[in-house]
């Protein structure tokens, strides 16, 4: 039997009326003493029912403009609006930017601009503390977006992407979505978007926020880079680079985006209740003192499910340290019982993401996903991604960023994330 989009829902919503589905029990009976429901297939059918009926509504939940940006005044706090399941929210940023010289294009560009996001939930759970970096990668990782262009870096400007999302193309767009200036010594304008998500995706709610409450607050909070161009020798977490500059009239838009009108059942509202157990942390760390041929390890934190692993590692400390692959030996996903689930070369694991995204990170940028078969540390136990380095000088470092899924009432057992 076929049915209109309307006719589904309506049959679905019987379904789930007829099975008992709205109790906040688990499981449901399956009608004259059938087989009970499964948690996870009363939380299938619970997501269903949300996303066929309920509205998405994206509303701007606040605005400010920083006349000059500085260290003093580059955090910025944003109470998420109490309402409705939250999915994700899009921070807008658009300013000046005065070069004091020439200024050059960096890896990652305006998705520096970001140097921390943080955000803490109702029960005081921090579910992302991480870099703008991280979230641009995420972002171009899950739509599989990438750059069709191969022209060198010019200081046109581009709302397409080349070694990372915000760095500078040749090309100037049709729409200016994405600015990134080059600027001599005038001013230039530029914009930038974010997505900082709670959901792991549109259609999956798994980490969603249900903030229909009037006793318990939350915070998102953004750290701009008070020092775009810092000049000397490491410029890799700088927007621009070789030259010093300055941010004005920085203005940030936050706009949130929230399923509203949420479908009622015979025991009030429906919600997937495994989906909003469910905790999605983005979280970075930095590692130095990297030794050379060395197994320097990256353990992966318990009762997790860990979705994916980015790896920045620079091994001089300056910006020369970014390379292409020659500085390292190996990586490896080992084993508590140090079996090797995988030991490859740098360029198999960067031609791993190029199979994703169709194109290259920048130089010293790894992505590893589990998405298949996630990392389960509840399962396998400790678990720890290695890198072997052949060539380090000066101050090494790797910053990792994590992504992963926790239970919230399993978190407070958890061992922190590797520090």
């Amino acid at each position: 039997m076929r049915f209109t989009d309307r006719e589904f829902e309506q049959h679905l919503m019987a379904r789930i009326n007829r099975r008992g589905l709205f109790a906040q029990s688990g499981a449901a009976a399956g009608g004259g003493g059938g087989q009970q429901m499964t948690p996870q297939q009363l939380n299938m059918l619970q997501r269903q029912a949300v996303l066929s009926q309920a509205v998405e509504m994206t509303q701007q939940i606040f605005s400010t403009t920083i006349a000059t940006l500085g260290t003093g005044n580059n955090v910025v706090n944003i109470p998420p609006r109490n309402v409705g399941l939250i999915k994700k929210f899009v921070v807008e940023v658009s300013g000046t930017y005065t070069s004091v010289g020439a200024a050059a294009a960096t890896a990652y560009g305006l998705a520096n601009l970001l140097q921390n996001v943080s955000f803490t939930d109702l029960n005081n759970n921090q579910r992302i503390n991480t870099f703008g970096p991280h979230l641009a990668i995420l972002k171009q990782v899950k739509h599989k977006t990438t750059d069709p262009s191969s022209a060198p870096v010019t200081t046109a400007q581009s709302d397409t992407m080349l070694a990372g999302e915000f760095a500078a193309a040749a090309a100037a767009p049709n729409f200016p979505v994405l600015v990134y200036p080059l600027p001599s010594t005038a001013a230039a304008s530029f914009r930038a978007v974010f997505d900082i998500p709670l959901a792991y995706s549109d259609n999956d709610l798994r980490g969603a926020i249900y903030a229909n409450v009037v006793n318990a607050t939350m915070q998102l909070a953004l750290t701009f880079n008070a020092n775009p161009a810092p000049g000397g020798t490491d410029n890799t977490l700088a927007v621009w680079g070789t030259a010093t500059g300055a941010i004005t009239n920085l203005t940030v838009t936050v706009y949130q985006v929230y399923l509203d009108q949420l479908p009622i059942g015979k025991n009030g509202v429906v919600l997937p209740i495994l989906d909003l157990s469910t905790v999605y942390e983005l979280k970075s760390t930095n590692f130095t003192a990297i030794p050379a041929t060395q197994d320097y390890p990256f353990p992966y934190a318990n009762f997790r499910d860990f979705l994916s692993t980015l790896a920045i590692f620079n091994s001089t400390g300056a910006t020369a340290g970014l390379k292409n692959g020659s500085d390292i030996n190996y990586w490896a996903l080992q084993s508590a019982n140090f079996t090797n689930l995988w030991k490859v070369d740098p360029l198999l694991a960067a031609q791993w993401t190029r199979e994703i995204i169709g194109s290259d990170l920048p130089l010293g940028t790894y992505y590893f996903s589990h998405r298949k078969r996630p990392i389960s540390t509840t399962q396998y136990g400790n678990m720890e991604l290695i890198l072997n380095a052949n060539a380090v000088s000066g101050s090494p470092y790797v910053i990792i960023g994590w992504e992963d899924f926790a239970l919230v009432n399993t978190l407070t057992q958890a061992g922190s994330l590797a520090t």
